[in-house]
């Protein structure tokens, strides 16, 4: 097993360019729901903050929540937003320079460059004219390293701890922009209730999912099925279930992985979602509540178990 404070920057590299990545693909899809929705359905940025979970230190920032621009540039580029996607790919990159001996020469230098792009062009993207091209362009960056360092780095203690990472990340994502949009429509405006199959629409295009989802449910978009597709299905790589699959095989090629091995197996069984759960949004928001502490308690259990210092552990 390698150095503790190695497997954690590895770790958290994994878990920081998959926020880069899921936060790109949300602002990027949202910036285009927005031009499909009337002011009168009432979703705004706001909507983003609260899936990042910003909401508190925007407030704080100081930031008007009426100012689209103003949550835009806190999002993207803002120093003082510590969840920024510019920081962000600082910590992620932050974190691959210090690892650079473990890591394919690929690999970092394609990290290096997007980070790069992101500090000359996040603060442009503030403007609508070109967001989406320089949101497109960080994920086909991200794409690109992970596909570099799943055919460039051997598949051993550090791969696994960077993917358990990277799909741990992914799978709070997952859960956070469901429950968003689960939250926007418990409020029970008609107004709204009119455009739920476009924002379910918004929910599958942020995850990349939208083909593979009809592929998979022949019929219209309903947010039951929608919910039950990104929670439960085992074959698609952004949904809850097969994220879990992921950070299970990882921690089971690792040592000393008996106690997070089992809290993973207890979130298994715990994410799949019921019928009844898919239908009463109060329900589903209730589960995903336990779903996303859960993965917290997962976390933790991969610190102490590998990462913590040995009279901490």
């Amino acid at each position: 097993m390698m150095l503790s404070s190695v497997g954690n920057r590895l770790y958290w590299m994994g878990r920081y360019v998959e926020r880069v990545e899921s936060s790109a693909r949300l602002i990027r899809v949202y910036s285009e729901l927005f031009l499909d929705l009337p002011d009168a359905a009432g979703i705004g940025w706001r909507a983003i903050l609260d899936i990042n979970g910003v909401d508190r230190a925007f407030s704080d920032s100081g930031g008007d929540p009426q100012d689209a621009q103003s949550i835009v540039r806190f999002l993207l580029a803002d120093a003082a937003n510590p969840g920024s996607l510019l920081r962000t790919l600082t910590h992620a990159r932050e974190n691959a320079r210090t690892t650079r001996d473990v890591l394919p020469t690929e690999a970092w230098r394609t990290l290096n460059e997007l980070y790069l792009m992101g500090s000359e062009q996040l603060p442009e993207a503030v403007q609508d004219h070109n967001r989406g091209q320089i949101l497109a362009d960080i994920v086909q960056h991200c794409q690109l390293l992970a596909g570099l360092i799943g055919g460039t780095m051997t598949h051993g203690d550090g791969y696994q701890l960077l993917q358990m990472g990277w799909h741990l990340e992914r799978a709070d994502m997952t859960t956070r922009i469901i429950d968003v949009a689960a939250a926007l429509l418990m409020t029970g405006r008609e107004d709204l209730q009119k455009y739920d199959n476009t924002l379910w629409m918004a929910v599958l295009k942020s995850l990349s999912a939208y083909q593979m989802y009809r592929q998979d449910v022949r019929r219209r978009v309903a947010g039951a099925d929608v919910i039950a597709f990104l929670l439960n299905d085992k074959r698609f790589p952004r949904a809850v279930a097969y994220c879990l699959n992921e950070v299970a095989g990882a921690i089971a090629a690792l040592p000393r992985s008996a106690a997070p091995a089992q809290r993973c197996a207890a979130i298994c069984e715990l994410e799949t979602v019921a019928t009844e759960e898919e239908s009463d949004l109060t329900l589903l928001h209730e589960h995903i509540d336990r779903l996303q502490l859960a993965l917290a308690d997962l976390d933790r259990d991969i610190y102490r178990t590998w990462f913590a210092p040995a009279d901490a552990a």
